[in-house]
């Protein structure tokens, strides 16, 4: 097939016989005509070669159908000792009956708020996926939850996905929280079919003043996966919005996460871990932007990456003219384990106010041998020692989840990864 033809099947993603949102529709496809899918010249996808990939492995570029997900099947996927409410998808179409009727929030399809101002926080012009999303998903799901709301249990969105090879699904998901409210999301994917599918994901969440969010994500999908995701907010007001990613298994997963500072008293939380092995490359694209006075954000990636396994962290912060008094941390850490893993690692400050406290960086190096000969000195054999070097960086990334079943479910996790592999 040549490369001319591949192109142009990857551009059939664009699925021009969906309807509602016509206006944000429009502007999408407009969006996407302008940047056409990234290259290999591609600055803002330079070391993820996503386009390539999916010429190799998308054949079908048609919308996956959703299909009927039971009871047992949601009972046996959902972590142990998990207390909350759960939203199941089937190839990213809301399945209403056998989801919770969560309490005091309003659940439903995008198509049955058609006022809903998609594309208002994640633009289509900010990235070509986020473009084709938003002209052709089929519909997504609203959910809205009133002001003064605290919601003491999660919301678990539990994707299913089982597709035939190359197929696509294309979720949308829209978070709407009044003023004064708490909650806590969290994401998990499962694949039931080995076959290679293309998941493209958008969430754009609009926040009140004096909200507290919480959205935590855990990627341990086939290896045949890729996964672009783009989540988007607002941090309004004396709010805070933390988010934690952990990524463990996939073919190609890219992750662009962006947090627009535009209320004072503010905060913005950004944590990932990646522990990769085989060839899973993992892409954590994350933006910051600054743009009123007396805020902070803080952020902090951790990698341990072994075989021929690739990782791509490259932050951004943003700080306004008129965003003095900003507090901005930035790290990256990354641990390599073998000779053939790789990192690519680019952190970023750009700073236009002359009043702020500002610091990034970032190192990449092998295990501390002092540190495992004094452990082993101890009477601890050489891989119990690595193993407990290993979580020891890895635990300060999972110690910023605040749920204690969720945090238990992925330390386990971790914890197996390790113990297995390293």
């Amino acid at each position: 097939m040549s490369t001319l033809i591949k192109q142009k099947t990857i551009e059939t993603l664009i699925d021009l016989s969906q309807k509602g949102f016509e206006s944000a529709r429009t502007q999408a496809r407009e969006a996407f005509a302008s940047q056409g899918m990234p290259g290999v010249k591609s600055e803002e996808y330079k070391f993820t070669a996503i386009t390539k990939k999916l010429e190799q492995r998308i054949i079908d570029t048609s919308l996956a159908e959703s299909f009927e997900v039971s009871k047992e099947m949601v009972e046996a996927h959902v972590f142990e000792d998990f207390d909350g409410d759960v939203l199941v998808f089937a190839n990213g179409f809301f399945q209403q009956g056998v989801s919770s009727s969560v309490a005091g929030v309003a659940v439903s399809l995008l198509s049955e708020k058609p006022d809903t101002e998609i594309g208002s926080i994640a633009k289509p012009e900010k990235d070509p996926f986020c473009a084709i999303n938003q002209a052709s998903f089929a519909d997504g799901i609203f959910i809205g939850i009133p002001k003064n709301t605290q919601l003491e249990k999660p919301i678990l969105f539990l994707n299913f996905t089982k597709i035939t090879a190359g197929q696509v699904v294309q979720p949308r998901i829209w978070i709407e929280a009044g003023d004064f409210v708490e909650a806590t999301f969290i994401e998990q994917t499962i694949n039931l079919t080995p076959t290679s599918s293309f998941v493209n994901k958008v969430v754009e969440i609009k926040g009140g003043a004096n909200t507290h969010l919480h959205y935590y994500r855990l990627q341990n999908e086939g290896t045949n996966s890729l996964a672009i995701s783009n989540i988007e907010t607002d941090v309004q007001k004396d709010s805070t919005f933390s988010s934690v990613v952990i990524s463990l298994s996939g073919e190609m997963l890219r992750n662009n996460l962006s947090q627009n500072i535009v209320g004072s008293n503010s905060e913005a939380n950004m944590y990932g871990l990646y522990l990769l092995n085989g060839k899973t490359h993992v892409d954590n694209h994350t933006n910051v932007d600054h743009t009123v006075p007396h805020a902070e954000s803080n952020e902090l990636y951790k990698g341990i990456l072994a075989d021929h396994s690739r990782g791509v962290f490259n932050g951004k912060i943003f700080v306004r003219q008129d965003a003095q008094k900003t507090n901005a941390f930035q790290q990256n850490n990354n641990i390599l384990l073998s000779d053939g893993a790789v990192i690519n690692t680019k952190p970023q400050l750009e700073i236009w106010a002359d009043d702020v406290k500002c610091s990034h960086g970032c190192t990449t190096g092998q295990l501390d041998e002092e540190a495992l000969f004094y452990i082993q000195s101890r009477g601890i054999d050489k891989i119990q020692a690595k193993g407990l070097l290993l979580y020891a960086f890895a635990g300060e990334v999972l110690e910023h989840i605040k749920n204690e079943s969720f945090k238990s479910y992925c330390t386990q996790l971790v914890e197996d990864r390790l113990g297995a592999k390293f």
